[in-house]
């Protein structure tokens, strides 16, 4: 795979991509915002998908690692991890907003970091679009909110509301079947097809914006110790 490494400390860039590389990456470093939207640019005019992750440190010199973020969001779908050290929710939810598909918080161990590289490219492998658990091809909808299956639109009054893959994915799933609680692991497997214990505060946080972007936070109840649950709203 390749992969794009946006890290402007030269030590930490050599230290990391020689650890990706002994687990078969093919890194490209980038040392600043520019260079990497400069790496991304050529194959995304031709619409293909010039890595298949970029690793993206927000404390860049030369712009916000959110910016950049962003830009690359509108040049490609490829995946984008963040490296932050904003431990933060609300840092965190900005970072989806923009189109991040996860973040892993400095210090982080190597492991994990492998860990979530993977399995934001299995979540975006090819045929893996589709919304999870469901044949219907009709639409959901639960008082304002029309959720679209087939299409992955999601609006709140005829308003389109602009998800994340795996926001959309969440919502759907818990959609699905309205008041019926699932348990933390068994929307991490559905969700991200992982049963990695790392993904749980991922998924807290994707929850967090899911009720922001809604901006109705008693939609996706949580249930204390077991998991979340969708609450249909009242007509």
């Amino acid at each position: 795979m390749r992969l794009l490494l946006v890290e402007d400390d030269d030590h930490v860039a050599a230290a990391l991509s020689a650890v990706l590389a002994r687990h078969g990456f093919q890194v490209t470093h980038a040392r600043n915002g520019e260079e990497a939207l400069q790496a991304v640019l050529p194959a995304a005019a031709e619409g293909k998908a010039p890595f298949g992750v970029v690793l993206l440190d927000l404390g860049l010199p030369d712009q916000d690692g959110y910016q950049v973020c962003g830009k690359i969001r509108k040049l490609t779908t490829t995946p984008v991890i963040m490296v932050t050290a904003r431990g933060d929710v609300r840092s965190r939810i900005h970072g989806l907003n923009l189109g991040a598909d996860d973040y892993v918080v400095k210090p982080y161990d190597t492991g994990e970091l492998l860990a979530r590289i993977h399995a934001v490219s299995r979540r975006t492998a090819p045929g893996e679009e589709a919304a999870p658990a469901s044949d219907s091809d009709s639409a959901l909808t639960l008082g304002a909110v029309t959720i679209e299956l087939p299409t992955r639109r999601v609006s709140v009054d005829g308003e389109d509301v602009q998800l994340t893959r795996k926001e959309f994915d969440l919502l759907a799933l818990l959609a699905q079947r309205p008041g019926v609680v699932f348990r933390r692991e068994q929307i991490i497997s559905e969700v991200w097809r992982t049963s990695w214990e790392g993904t749980g505060r991922t998924l807290e946080v994707h929850v967090a914006s899911l009720r922001s972007k809604l901006r109705m936070p008693a939609l996706i109840e949580t249930v204390r110790g077991v998991g979340y649950r969708l609450v249909a709203p009242v007509a």
